[in-house]
Formats: structure tokens, sequence, C-alpha cells
């Protein structure tokens, strides 16, 4: 995702966000603090969550994997819990694996877990 696509997501419960804490997570829950690349669609509630990216460096991507997260606003950096917290499924994989991504069509659906690479053009 380009740099520049990035930006903070204001909410009411203010408080520092996190990009990476240590790894596994007590009692295999999400962090309160822990920050996420987050597609503006799926924070919203516009399109559900159907990838969760746990990258090699301990960084956390969710993505509705429809729509171009590259385009301009289209990411916000946030506490993965607001995704969680709207969708219990995404909570269930706070145990992901690092270089893991898991995706689904559509909320329902178990996951499919798998090795996470990058698409290089």
């Amino acid at each position: 995702m380009d740099d520049h696509a990035v930006e903070s997501y204001e909410h009411d419960d203010q408080h520092e966000v996190f990009r990476s804490l240590p790894f596994p997570f007590t009692d295999d829950r999400f962090p309160d603090q822990l920050g996420a690349v987050v597609q503006r669609t799926v924070l919203e509630g516009v399109e559900p969550a159907r990838e969760v990216i746990h990258t090699d460096d301990n960084a956390w991507i969710v993505g509705d994997g429809v729509n171009d997260p590259n385009e301009p606003d289209a990411v916000v950096v946030t506490c993965i819990q607001h995704v969680a917290e709207r969708d219990p499924a995404v909570a269930g994989l706070a145990g992901l694996p690092l270089g893991q991504v898991a995706y689904r069509e559509n909320p329902g659906q178990p996951w499919s877990v798998e090795p996470h690479s990058w698409l290089t053009e």
C-alpha cells in the first residue's frame, strides 16, 4: 500500500495506537491499542472484512478483498479492535501467525489461512 494513502482515523475513544505489540497476544485477543491498516470500506461497514494479513514484521492489515487499497484515502490507521468489535470473526484471528493471511469470500464463511506474499508486478 502506498504510504501517502495511510492516515489516522478519528474515534471518540482517543488513545495511543501502536503499530506492533508483542505477539502472541494474551488470551488470543487483540490488544486495545494495536493499530492496523484498515480499508475505509471495512471500517465504515460498507464492505465486510474478507482478508486479514499478519505481516512478517508483525503489522496487521485488514481489507475488503474487492476494492483497491492503493487508491487515495482508501485506507486508514486505526485500532484493529474497532474492526473486531464489528465482526467477531475477525476477533478470532488474533492468533494468526506472522506471515500469514486469512481470507474468506463473505461473512459467515470460514477463513482460509495460507502464507502471505506481496504481489509484485
